[in-house]
């Protein structure tokens, strides 16, 4: 089932998503305004907030707690986009240049929290203290991710396990606080509550696994960013991980020096040595199997075309080239 087809099952949700995160980011200040128009003009898949629809939505969730709740996810991710940016000097996101080379670092950051403040104002105001234990925790987990991922830049000594935890955190939880708050809205019932929240874990851990792939596999015109941009920015991730672990003598050094400086001069030296490993089957194959997982966490949720799109949002994860 393509993306095209899954999402048409909850288009109204995400137009609804959409507008709502216009109302919410209404601002005065012109820099905002200019900000914030540039950011949901560069699009996006909206993968986070349709898991958060299609969960709910699973369950039989009536109301418009959902389309909210799915606008909190977005604005997070944003958010967290917006600052990873920085903190990683990317040039290109989406295909677009990324906001603070347009309008610097100081605006890219304060933005970001601008973004975050107004999620949490709207968890806020649902009143709901298991939502705000789940968000409350979920965001402190994530910056953990973060900071662990930025102190350990430059490190070509990263155990795959440090690797996994990283991803688990700076990706796989906003996955799986989606699925989770979905199945919270329409359900008291632990198991499938369960079963949607490990389903996000899953599916988060895949979507991750892929995007590491394709830092090596794909064109800029492909992915929206640039060929090599992991290693650019001394991130460990698991092809390199893999691929080192299976060198020896001058095409190791050449892996781990360009780890140690962050540099990308070889860039096809080390396309070829990534090749030659087998590294890029090896991460997509981590990839499928955190899929197949999230595939069987959804087996005590009723059959429906939602949990059919929920499904095939696990197969698309890992087909995906872009």
């Amino acid at each position: 089932m393509p993306l095209e087809s899954i999402r048409s099952l909850v288009t109204e949700d995400l137009q609804s998503t959409d507008q709502f995160i216009i109302s919410q980011l209404d601002s005065h200040i012109p820099l905002v305004k200019q900000m914030i128009e540039y950011i949901l003009t560069c699009g996006g898949k909206r993968i986070r907030p349709m898991v958060l629809l299609l969960s709910a939505r699973a369950l039989a969730h009536r109301g418009q707690k959902h389309i909210e709740l799915a606008a909190v996810i977005e604005l997070i991710h944003t958010a967290t986009l917006l600052h990873d940016d920085v903190v990683d000097s990317s040039t290109l996101r989406r295909g677009h240049k990324t906001a603070h080379t347009i309008w610097g670092n100081e605006a890219s950051v304060l933005v970001g929290d601008f973004l975050y403040s107004r999620a949490f104002q709207v968890v806020v105001d649902h009143r709901h203290q298991a939502i705000l234990d789940i968000f409350a925790k979920a965001t402190h987990y994530i910056a953990e991710g973060e900071i662990l991922q930025l102190v350990n830049c430059n490190n070509p000594d990263t155990p795959e396990e440090f690797y996994f935890e990283v991803i688990q955190r700076k990706t796989a939880k906003l996955f799986e606080i989606a699925a989770q708050l979905g199945a919270l809205l329409a359900s008291e019932a632990e198991r499938e509550i369960t079963a949607l929240r490990d389903y996000g874990l899953h599916l988060g851990l895949a979507y991750q696994l892929i995007d590491d792939v394709l830092d090596y596999s794909q064109s800029a015109e492909e992915t929206g960013k640039n060929v090599g941009q992991d290693i650019s920015e001394g991130k460990t991730t698991l092809p390199l991980i893999h691929a080192m672990r299976k060198s020896k003598g001058a095409d190791l050094e050449l892996l781990r020096n360009a780890i140690k400086t962050g540099s990308s001069q070889h860039l096809q030296d080390i396309l070829g040595i990534i090749e030659s490993t087998d590294a890029i089957k090896y991460t997509a194959d981590a990839a499928r199997h955190h899929a197949q997982q999230a595939k069987r966490a959804l087996a005590p949720i009723v059959a429906s075309p939602y949990r059919q799109a929920l499904e095939a949002l696990s197969d698309f994860v890992v087909e995906r080239t872009y």
